[in-house]
């Protein structure tokens, strides 16, 4: 097949990049930038890291505004104690996109999930046990078009 193993080579390697990134005349690195630029870019990554780089506030955009993240992180229901007590706790969290796609999450609940969301159909009922986590995204395309997607965990 003429596939070899060749450790001498390997381990030659580091000298070798290191005479590709420094000069033997200046104990500057090679690189595509200058150091000033290369502050300026990491400024600018700063400034665009919470909210979209562009501006994403006009209609052709509801489609990132549409676009919700449901994020099941227990939901348990079940019977406790002889008197069949039916003891319920959820934690359920809904993240958005705001105006400029700035992502932000808050509490919501069970009642709030799309019907679209399978797994706690019998939230309620009686008290069947159930013990349930999941995420599930869903947005509206640019044609108004509903999709979604759940995983659960």
């Amino acid at each position: 097949m003429g596939a070899s193993y060749e450790s001498d080579r390997l381990s030659n390697n580091a000298g070798r990049i290191f005479e590709i990134l420094y000069r033997p005349d200046s104990r500057r690195p090679l690189q595509s930038l200058p150091v000033d630029d290369l502050v300026l870019a990491d400024r600018a990554l700063q400034l665009i890291q919470d909210r979209a780089d562009i501006d994403i506030s006009g209609p052709e955009f509801n489609f990132v505004r549409s676009i919700r993240v449901y994020d099941v992180r227990y939901a348990r229901q079940h019977e406790s104690g002889r008197d069949g007590d039916c003891n319920r706790s959820a934690t359920v969290v809904l993240g958005t996109y705001g105006t400029q796609g700035d992502f932000a999450w808050q509490r919501s609940s069970i009642t709030a999930l799309p019907s679209a969301h399978i797994g706690l159909e019998r939230w309620g009922q009686n008290c069947p046990g159930i013990y349930h986590r999941s995420v599930f995204v869903d947005w509206r395309d640019y044609e108004g078009n509903y999709g979604f997607e759940q995983v659960n965990y």
